[in-house]
């Protein structure tokens, strides 16, 4: 039985790449000279803590950061914008969440497009990943060839394919 596993996770080397190329722009940009930013990478809580001196300058930056996720590769649909809150210095701070794995509603939804597809194949939702198993080569890249046509709100990474 062949078999392949839908998943969606972000490449933290990547993810640092992309925010040490955010804040090259942000120091060569003439317009950030004298204010205080801040773009940091926690890895271990695939979070990024932004600081702003304004609003518009927190929304460069937002603008920024999702341009060069882009450039890496990294889809800017695993950022997940946090409500943004003052600081004692009268800044601007936000987080950003990464978003990893496929929740529980957006996996039933894969499984429920692949079922409607009429293809010989079996999806299972495992954690937060999508296991497809089907007797033909042919029909498992169909479906994968069907699911990246399709909007499931994650970016999605078809793996182990065996």
């Amino acid at each position: 039985m062949a078999s392949f596993d839908i998943v969606n996770k972000v490449n933290a080397q990547e993810v640092d790449n992309a925010i040490n190329n955010t804040l090259k722009e942000i120091n060569s940009r003439y317009d950030f000279r004298g204010l205080h930013t801040e773009v940091e990478f926690h890895n271990k809580e695939n979070r990024i803590h932004l600081v702003a001196a304004e609003s518009m300058k927190l929304e460069a930056v937002k603008d920024m950061l999702a341009k060069n996720f882009i450039k890496r590769g990294i889809s800017s649909k695993v950022l997940d914008y946090k409500e943004p809150e003052g600081t004692s210095h009268g800044h601007l701070k936000m987080d950003v969440i990464l978003k990893e794995g496929i929740d529980r509603e957006t996996a039933k939804k894969i499984t429920k497009e692949i079922k409607g597809m009429g293809v010989k194949v079996q999806p299972q939702i495992q954690e937060d990943q999508v296991r497809v198993v089907g007797k033909k080569i042919d029909d498992l890249q169909s479906v994968i060839k069907n699911l990246k046509a399709k909007d499931f709100g994650v970016p999605l990474q078809f793996v182990n394919m065996k």
